[in-house]
């Protein structure tokens, strides 16, 4: 079973969206039994908050399906624990890098790198943009699960 865990910096916005969406693209395509999907943040400023009440309206509004959950930090021995680490943004690598050290298996990338249009995810907690966030969310997540898939053979 391969590990995924996406991380943000708070792990109420943006890494649970996508928590969320490849669980369900993962479900669609009846490939759970092969996946382990979880998410994390770089910081420690909302551990322990659930998921942000516009990211939730957000997932709900769009038919994807999440469970109450508690926001958690990367730590160092998620490296050895995950097969895949995907942060949002260039920041997010930096700060993932500066808690699990060197990346010597290359696990660590942006979501959106695996798109045809490799960018950042703009954090949606301050500008409001949860609609953007959502869709470059769900293009990030399509395009990894069709690199995931080639891995797999299916």
């Amino acid at each position: 079973m391969k590990r995924i865990i996406f991380v943000c910096y708070g792990n109420i916005c943006r890494s649970p969206m996508a928590e969320a969406i490849m669980f369900h693209l993962l479900k669609e395509n009846n490939l759970l039994d092969k996946f382990y999907v979880e998410s994390a943040a770089t910081s420690n400023e909302e551990i322990g908050n659930d998921i942000y009440h516009l990211a939730k309206q957000k997932l709900i509004e769009k038919g994807i399906p999440f469970g109450p959950r508690r926001a958690r930090q990367l730590r160092a021995d998620d490296y050895d624990n995950f097969d895949y680490i995907i942060g949002m943004e260039k920041h997010n690598i930096y700060d993932i890098k500066n808690i699990i050290g060197v990346d010597y298996k290359n696990k660590v990338m942006r979501l959106l790198d695996y798109s045809n249009n490799p960018r950042d995810i703009s954090d949606p907690w301050g500008s409001g943009l949860f609609e953007q966030a959502y869709n470059d969310i769900y293009e990030g997540c399509t395009a990894f699960l069709d690199y995931l898939k080639k891995d797999l053979d299916v």
